[in-house]
């Protein structure tokens, strides 16, 4: 068969599967059963199509067939085979375009990549357990928002790579995405006041690495950003360097609960703390 007969059966294909799927959510397709095995048989059907239109050289169309076979793994609860097709269906418009997936802006394509993978980083950080995957799909998806120029969603993507990395005790990624963040919202009226707490968040994991880092860190965002210097993130800061400086466990601990009686700190705060307050000779490695 050569690729245009491919290119046929695979669009009759496709056609067939639509058909499935609607008649799978009809009313009588609810009363007498079987809409589950239709979804079933369709999913495989654009699974077909897809690698059909592959054969064919046609990557475009193995790409929307492999988007909508990923979306019905979902409805289906395949978690596994879902994040699969979305990744099958990246690599196929990554083909259909020689300089990268779907860098047709007029079409929103890059925003339609964008939530591509970060349903799959979704996939991979809750259902699959497995952070590296899950961190590579929120990088990707940041570069896909940057190149639509839709900044705060490029932002929020790279905040959860920078709070896994730090998890992972990659501190040096970690702290550049978050001066990265910090630096994009201190000139913003609306975010501007969520940039001290992504300095606070690089400068804890400076601390870790080493203290001299943590205090020129701290003098270098305060420049930056002068009303960081005013806010209960940069005094903690200096509380506990001084108190890290004098190796002084008590005074770090009181520091952090004075801090955290007002402004509660979540689990990744604590983790961060704890790992900085074990550096203290003599800890017992707790906050309490």
């Amino acid at each position: 068969m050569d690729n245009s007969g491919k290119e046929k059966e695979a669009i009759q294909l496709m056609a067939d599967a639509d058909k499935k799927v609607k008649s799978s959510g009809s009313f009588l397709g609810g009363m007498f059963g079987g809409g589950h095995h239709k979804v079933e048989e369709a999913c495989e059907m654009y699974c077909r199509a897809a690698n059909m239109f592959k054969m064919a050289k046609n990557w475009s169309g193995a790409g929307n067939a492999f988007c909508k076979a990923a979306r019905l793994h979902m409805q289906l609860q395949n978690k596994h085979d879902c994040a699969t097709s979305f990744i099958d269906a990246g690599n196929a418009y990554k083909k259909s375009d020689p300089n990268g997936i779907c860098l047709d802006r007029s079409s929103g394509r890059f925003t339609i990549a964008a939530k591509h993978h970060i349903s799959i980083a979704e996939i991979y950080e809750s259902e699959l357990v497995d952070i590296e995957k899950a961190i590579a799909h929120y990088e990707q998806a940041a570069d896909y928002y940057k190149g639509e120029e839709s900044n705060s969603s490029a932002n929020k993507c790279l905040l959860k790579v920078g709070a896994y990395c730090a998890q992972l005790e990659q501190y040096q990624k970690a702290i550049e995405i978050y001066e990265q963040v910090g630096a994009n919202t201190m000139d913003n009226p609306l975010l501007k006041y969520s940039a001290k707490e992504y300095f606070f968040k690089a400068a804890l994991c400076h601390f870790i690495v080493d203290e001299l880092n943590a205090k020129i860190a701290v003098e270098k965002y305060e420049e930056m950003f002068p009303a960081f210097s005013d806010s209960r993130e940069c005094k903690l800061l200096k509380k506990l360097l001084e108190a890290h400086e004098e190796q002084n466990s008590d005074a770090f601990t009181e520091a952090v609960k004075e801090f955290d009686s007002i402004s509660r700190l979540d689990q990744w705060h604590t983790t961060l703390l704890l790992r900085i307050k074990k550096t203290i000779q003599g800890d017992e490695g707790d906050l309490k």
